[in-house]
Parts: C-alpha cells; structure tokens; sequence
C-alpha cells in the first residue's frame, strides 16, 4: 500500500487502517460508551480497588472511540453521550453505604470530586467531534466547488413547435 502522495505509507498508518471502523448511531454510540465504561469500572473495582486514576485514564479513550465511530449525521450525540457514560461508569466504583439514598449521593460525589476527568473526556470527544464535522464541510464544499468547475453550460432548449411564432387566442374577459 501506499500513501496518496506515492511514497510507501507508514508502519503505524498502516496498522491505524487496520483498526475497526464502524459507525454507530447515535444511540449506538451512547450505548456503546456506557456498556464500556461500566465493564471499566466493574473492572477497575476488582483488579484496581476503585482507582479513580485509572478509571479516568481508560475513559479518555472511551470518548475519543465513541467520537470517531459515530457516523457523520451523528457527530453532535458523541459530545453528549460521554458524559452519560461517565456518569454510569462510576456508580460500582463510587462507593456509598446505606441503600439507593446512600449509594446516588456517592454517585453524586463521585462525579463532583472528579469532574476533571468528565470534563477532559468530554473535551476529547467534543474536538474529535468537531475536527470532523469541519473535515466533511470542507470535503462537501470541495466537491461542490469541483463539480461547479467541471460542468458545462447548459444549450438553451429550442422552442416548441405549433403555437410559438403565432399568437394565443384571447380570453373573452381580455377583448
């Protein structure tokens, strides 16, 4: 393979295209960013005893995945999706004693204590989101612009025959 430009591509470019790339719905992204950071944090509850370090560090990539596989007509859920997703991630990690009272207030903690993490990813995946968004403008106004060069006046069409050269007949309220 080789890049456009005609010299061979990269090893890490080819092994980036390589990757999956599958384009979710919104919905789908959404879902696909709450399952996975609620398998991060079951996980991080067992191996890591809670780690807010490393729940925030598996999460940035979790909200850059979610914007780079939603589909073009969905780009502005990714933004929004991932703060969600955080929020469900947190909950087996987020401690609390004391029935569903105890355990939403350490939820809420939980998300207030590490907002930066929440803000970071939503960051991440807002700037992704918005890279390709201005990437398919671009890339449509391109196309537009080419196609406008490329194409060829239309020839005025000839006049039908018949009635051109005479006259219509008037209406009687014209007389």
């Amino acid at each position: 393979m080789s890049a456009p430009s005609g010299r061979p591509a990269s090893p890490a470019l080819l092994a980036l295209r390589r990757l999956p790339n599958p384009r979710l719905t919104g919905i789908g992204a959404g879902l696909f960013a709450a399952a996975a950071m609620f398998l991060i944090g079951c996980a991080d509850w067992l191996l890591f005893d809670e780690s807010p370090v490393v729940f925030g560090l598996l999460f940035l990539p979790v909200s850059a995945l979610t914007a780079l596989w939603v589909r073009p007509a969905d780009l502005v859920t990714a933004p929004i999706g991932v703060p969600i997703a955080f929020a469900v991630g947190i909950a087996p990690i987020s401690g609390g004693t004391g029935g569903l009272g105890g355990r939403t207030m350490a939820v809420v903690t939980a998300l207030a204590v590490h907002a930066g993490w929440l803000y970071g990813g939503t960051l991440v995946a807002g700037v992704i989101a918005s890279v390709r968004k201005v990437r398919l403008m671009r890339a449509r106004q391109r196309r537009l612009m080419q196609a406008a060069h490329t194409a060829r006046p239309v020839a005025a069409a000839p006049a039908p025959a018949g009635r051109t050269a005479e006259r219509a007949p008037r209406r009687p309220s014209q007389r």
